[in-house]
């Protein structure tokens, strides 16, 4: 499904690296010598010899710039494969937040409410506050800590967006 933000349309780019030192800084180095945003970033190794990582970078843009960024970065020589999972299909995108909410009384019993109907998860409490886990596509963490925020949000860490086509193919 593609999203339009402010910037043009929401793309999910799914890179297959080299796993070595200085590789994240060539690609993130090529987005801002051209004034394009990452929106999000995650790393991971995804082979058993460790010798390939796999970058999941989310940025909106037009097309023209999208495919540009595409042609820049299987330019580079660290990266083997670039698939924007966007135009690639069918996918599923998940990310994690810890959400942290202070409050008492009331306060407290609606983020307990909301944390249910959003299947968040207690990681942590005290008397005065909740840490929740809460796993989902982007705009469901968002909505969630949208809430947290009449309920007394404090703090929120995320992951950032993962990804993966669906199907039995590797893309």
């Amino acid at each position: 499904m593609k999203i339009t933000t402010e910037t043009g349309e929401r793309h999910v780019l799914a890179v297959t690296v080299d796993n070595e030192a200085g590789v994240l800084a060539k690609i993130t180095g090529l987005f801002t010598a051209r004034g394009y945003n990452i929106e999000s970033l995650t790393v991971a190794d995804i082979t058993a010899d460790h010798a390939l990582s796999r970058i999941t970078i989310v940025t909106s843009g037009p097309p023209p710039v999208i495919d540009q960024i595409i042609a820049q970065l299987d330019r580079l020589v660290p990266v083997h494969k670039v698939t924007d999972l966007i135009d690639a299909g069918a996918h599923v995108e998940r990310e994690i937040a810890l959400v942290k909410v202070a409050g008492t009384g009331d306060k407290r019993i609606e983020a307990l409410r909301l944390a249910d109907v959003f299947r968040a998860k207690v990681v942590d409490t005290t008397i005065n506050s909740f840490i929740f886990e809460i796993t989902g596509n982007s705009e469901k963490v968002d909505r969630f800590v949208a809430l947290m925020r009449e309920c007394g949000l404090v703090e929120v860490g995320r992951t950032g967006v993962v990804a993966i086509a669906r199907g039995a193919e590797a893309v």
